[in-house]
């Protein structure tokens, strides 16, 4: 296998322990939440389940951080900044008994990151690729500009979501909001952004593809 090939497996593995360091622990919390939740709405079995699954979240996060460590060499700023919300409000959330802190969790996230990156925009300053490092190879400075620019309007919007779904759910929709709409809605603003990220330099590595190619014709 050559370095470009042993190089783009690395990204792949990489980029796989990193969705399930970030989407993890919130299917634990879910997976604790149902099997401690009540079969009939009773107020304080309720609560309990909440707790349990908070706890569950919070050992996941840290777990999720650890394994990030072990496994990549290192922790993004996302990550630190996520568990440390997750250890936070969760327990909060045991001490008062009162999920709203642990639901407040993602619209603080989002907030900051939108207002960070937007402010870095307007600054100039690519915030996204310290975030990123060299996930995007080739990408110009215009590019992580713009990248940055979407990300941060993107994150301000999914804020809002969160805060709506928070108002309208119960605590159950809310968890599975969190995995059948905001992680859709990431893949596919994801997907939205290669475009833009080509016209800007992205490599995508075929060009090594079809050098290798004509070296073995």
């Amino acid at each position: 296998m050559s370095e470009t090939q042993e190089t783009q497996e690395k990204k792949k593995g990489s980029g796989w322990l990193s969705v399930l360091t970030d989407y993890g622990p919130l299917l634990v919390f879910l997976g604790s939440y149902r099997y401690f939740a009540p079969e009939e709405p009773e107020a304080v079995a309720e609560l309990a389940a909440i707790i349990k699954g908070t706890v569950a979240f919070m050992v996941a996060a840290v777990i999720a951080l650890i394994v990030s460590k072990w496994r990549l060499g290192k922790v993004s700023p996302m990550l630190w900044f996520s568990t440390a919300l997750i250890v936070g409000f969760g327990a909060l959330t045991i001490f008062f008994g009162d999920p709203v802190f642990v639901q407040l969790k993602p619209t603080i996230i989002y907030t900051t990151f939108g207002i960070v990156l937007l402010v870095g925009w307007k600054m100039g300053k690519a915030l996204l690729k310290i975030l990123l490092e060299a996930a995007f190879d080739g990408l110009s400075d215009e590019g992580w500009l713009k990248l940055s620019r979407n990300w941060g309007v993107f994150f301000l919007c999914l804020a809002a979501l969160n805060e709506g779904l928070r108002y309208y759910l119960d605590f159950e929709g809310w968890l599975w909001a969190k995995l059948w709409v905001f992680m859709p809605l990431s893949f596919l603003f994801t997907f939205t952004q290669i475009p833009m990220l080509l016209k800007h330099g992205l490599d995508v590595g075929l060009d090594e593809e079809e050098d290798e190619e004509d070296a073995a014709n």
